[in-house]
């Protein structure tokens, strides 16, 4: 029944969606229109339109709406974001090369220093939507921090719809009509307003609701474990294995803040865990975080949860840090006794720095769990154990024959994420009963 109301609640978001891009077109087609001026500088104009109405939805799609995730999980959200935006560019710039390729003449439109206000801010806007592709595509080829990536991006989305709407307005030849300026208008102002809802708005409901660090507990392989502590509220409700968006040591309203899976117990009352690895710049320092530090919490995110996907037994696959939204649900069916069988494939490159290990013996005692440890490097002389890569014949000596009927979650880099799904294929299961986890949100 949940799973039938995520379907119908999905396919609602999914037709206003496109009903949105659309609006544009039906509302010019209402009342007196202009007389047309050849077919493909109409088309250039529909494509324009619709490019422009698809960036603006972005604001929607990146602004952690839970009742827009919802049915999908935001991981979904997010990589439809990325696919999308390149698809409106490619709208956005076909735009004034279908009308500079049917009349050659208004290639002058080009040139800031003749052509009229209206051309020159729907250049400068195509010229914004471009640079926000570009920065997001290659930020780390242009040794781009996350946080110089993610304000430089919300400026310049900002400014680039602005624009766009403003070179629509000032163009005006489909727009005499009071009632199809106030169209676009309010699209306009709708964006804005998620923009500010998300900047403003979420940021002051999350500083009344602070978090201090109460403990910094060392784990294996270069991992910390974040105890927070929620101060003058209840804490925070979420189903095992999701994330959240972490701020430490700043307000709520700075833009360094990442995303962090939770690794403790969802039942656990009061505070909560984040299991974070030394990778990058922000996380480099994680251990030197003072107890008492003020922390904020966006969340709770995600699908990566067996609450959303009841099965008779699941299978989970994890390298690196992959296993902190793992260990959120063994811990949490630990509590709830869940008798379910389960398999856990843990891939590293030394037994060292294998997180949690001692941890996931005890669990052993505790669930149907059975854990499997391939390591790739650096293997032990009285190694037993699985070495190499996690393949389909491997899995294939530890898993029943129900296999089939049992949901798979992944996590850990892209690349493993890619191999290990062929393995499930070669494997038989069906990779509509495989959740991926990536931490990839840019």
């Amino acid at each position: 029944m949940n799973s039938r109301r995520q379907i119908i609640h999905g396919s609602v978001w999914i037709g206003l969606y496109i009903l949105i891009i659309v609006a544009p077109f039906l509302v010019l087609l209402a009342g007196q229109s202009p007389p047309g001026r050849g077919f493909w500088r109409e088309v250039a104009v529909g494509l324009g339109f619709a490019g422009l109405s698809m960036m603006g939805l972005q604001f929607f799609l990146t602004g952690r709406f839970k009742f827009i995730e919802a049915p999908y999980g935001i991981d979904v959200v997010y990589h439809f974001h990325r696919q999308i935006s390149l698809i409106a560019f490619g709208f956005l710039l076909a735009h004034p090369l279908i009308l500079i390729l049917d009349a050659p003449a208004t290639f002058r439109l080009l040139d800031p220093l003749t052509a009229p206000w209206w051309a020159t801010v729907g250049v400068a806007g195509l010229a914004a939507f471009g640079v926000i592709i570009l920065t997001s595509l290659r930020r780390l080829a242009l040794s781009l921090s996350y946080e110089t990536w993610r304000l430089s991006h919300s400026l310049l989305a900002m400014a680039a719809v602005t624009l766009g709407v403003a070179h629509i307005l000032g163009v005006g030849y489909y727009l005499q009509d009071p009632l199809k300026q106030a169209l676009w208008v309010a699209l306009g102002s709708s964006w804005l307003i998620a923009l500010a809802f998300v900047r403003l708005i979420k940021p002051l409901v999350m500083l009344k609701k602070p978090y201090v660090v109460e403990k910094v507990l060392p784990e294996r392989g270069r991992t910390w474990t974040l105890v927070l502590k929620p101060v003058g509220h209840t804490g925070m409700r979420f189903q095992p294995g999701q994330f959240a968006w972490l701020t430490i040591g700043k307000s709520p309203f700075a833009v360094r803040e990442h995303p962090f899976s939770f690794s403790s117990s969802a039942l656990r009352e009061g505070s909560l865990e984040i299991a974070v690895k030394e990778l990058g710049d922000f996380t480099a320092t994680i251990g030197q975080v003072p107890p008492g530090t003020r922390a904020y919490l966006d969340g709770p995110y995600g699908s990566f949860t067996v609450d959303r996907h009841p099965r008779p037994g699941y299978v989970f696959i994890a390298a690196g840090v992959g296993i902190t939204p793992i260990m959120s649900i063994l811990r949490t069916l630990a509590d709830r006794r869940d008798r379910r069988p389960l398999f856990l494939f843990y891939g590293g490159r030394t037994w060292e720095e294998m997180t949690f290990r001692e941890e996931l013996q005890e669990l052993e005692k505790q669930l149907n769990l059975q854990t499997v440890y391939v390591l790739s490097r650096e293997i032990p002389e009285n190694w037993t154990g699985e070495r190499g890569r996690i393949t389909a014949e491997l899995l294939a000596r530890y898993l029943p024959p129900e296999r089939l009927d049992y949901e798979v979650f992944i996590c850990g880099p892209h690349p493993m994420q890619l191999a290990i799904k062929g393995e499930l294929g070669r494997l038989g299961l069906s990779l509509e009963n495989v959740q991926s986890e990536s931490f990839n949100y840019v």
